[in-house]
């Protein structure tokens, strides 16, 4: 997954895009530019998502049919695709909220001081 480089910035973990991309979309329908200035503006500017990365991933998740979409017209006046989250992508959301506890759970476990 690319990200744009930047020592402040962080990677992304395989499968985190997802998450993020049905996360912004509970808030209601956006575009894709839309959607990855979200993203941005959410994370204080440290995670900024090319658009190699958030195409393929929004086509992925709507072929799952986790996401719907509809051409309509951006803030800017320009055709854009605006994609919502499906009842089933809201079922994943929860999902993988649940998963991404879990895993920071862990993490949090491996990095505390151990007793010795």
């Amino acid at each position: 997954m690319s990200i744009k480089e930047h020592k402040d910035r962080m990677e992304l973990l395989q499968g985190t895009l997802d998450m993020l991309i049905l996360q912004t979309l509970q808030w209601g329908p956006q575009h894709g530019l839309g959607i990855s200035q979200v993203i941005r503006r959410r994370s204080e500017e440290l995670i900024q998502i090319e658009a190699g990365s958030l195409y393929p991933a929004l086509h992925r998740l709507e072929q799952q049919g986790w996401l719907s979409s509809e051409w309509g017209i951006s803030e800017k006046n320009q055709r854009a695709k605006y994609y919502r989250l499906t009842r089933t992508g809201k079922k994943q959301l929860t999902a993988e909220q649940s998963k991404w506890k879990r895993f920071l759970k862990a993490i949090h476990l491996v990095m505390r001081p151990t007793d010795k």
